[in-house]
């Protein structure tokens, strides 16, 4: 496994937070990056106050300096200002991993916003945005709280889907740090349309069933 070093581009969001504590857990280093370099390290301290032998390095900054500082960009932002956000970032030859869910909620709950008339997704719209950084889909499903709980891994799959081999496996490193298993090889970047509103789904069965739900994909056998 390669040792990776991570902006995490909303890292002061539960989500954010939650996927840069398990990176930085799995031995990645880390720059949480926020509007504010202040608020950044702040929750850099936070996470790395949880942080015990072996684990990488974590560190705040702005959002634009923390992705200068990284190879791997991870988008851990609201649907809402995520255009103008991402396309303000300097993300030129990096492998951007997006986990952004655009979701809407009403008296009914949770349900996905159909993005471009249903001919797109957040991940698609990002590699729009940037055409000189490669993206990927990833860790939509995962449940925050999860993610900041004391469990050695959480008990779920990630899909990650894209449309370059090397930087999905980028990804799917990632992964391991998550769910002690590297992560599915879901297909091409389109699928982040189905993956990225399933996340209402997931939200509707919590809610139900007073639960933090995961996706696990079976009848892989030894080739997971």
């Amino acid at each position: 496994m390669t040792n990776y070093r991570v902006a995490v581009i909303g890292g002061t969001g539960p989500q954010g937070k939650g996927l840069g504590y398990r990176f930085a857990k799995g031995g990645h280093d880390v720059v949480i990056g926020s509007r504010a370099a202040e608020k950044a390290e702040v929750v850099a301290e936070e996470v790395r106050g949880r942080l015990g032998e072996g684990a990488g390095a974590v560190t705040g900054a702005a959002n634009a300096d923390a992705v200068a500082e990284c190879d791997v960009v991870l988008l851990a932002v609201p649907y809402d200002g995520h255009d103008e956000l991402v396309a303000s970032l300097p993300l030129a030859g990096k492998t951007v991993i997006s986990c952004v869910n655009p979701l809407a909620f009403d008296k009914r709950g949770a349900h996905g916003r159909v993005i471009n008339g249903g001919e797109g997704s957040a991940a698609e719209s990002a590699q729009e945005l940037a055409p000189e950084a490669t993206v990927v889909g990833a860790f939509h499903n995962v449940s925050a709280v999860g993610l900041w709980a004391e469990d050695e891994f959480l008990d779920e799959d990630v899909i990650v889907v894209g449309d370059v081999v090397e930087a999905k496996q980028v990804a799917m490193e990632l992964a391991a740090s998550v769910t002690g298993n590297v992560g599915i090889d879901g297909g091409k970047l389109r699928l982040a349309r189905q993956l990225e509103p399933f996340t209402a789904v997931l939200i509707s069965i919590n809610r139900k069933y007073k639960a933090h739900s995961g996706l696990r994909i079976t009848g892989l056998g030894a080739a997971h």
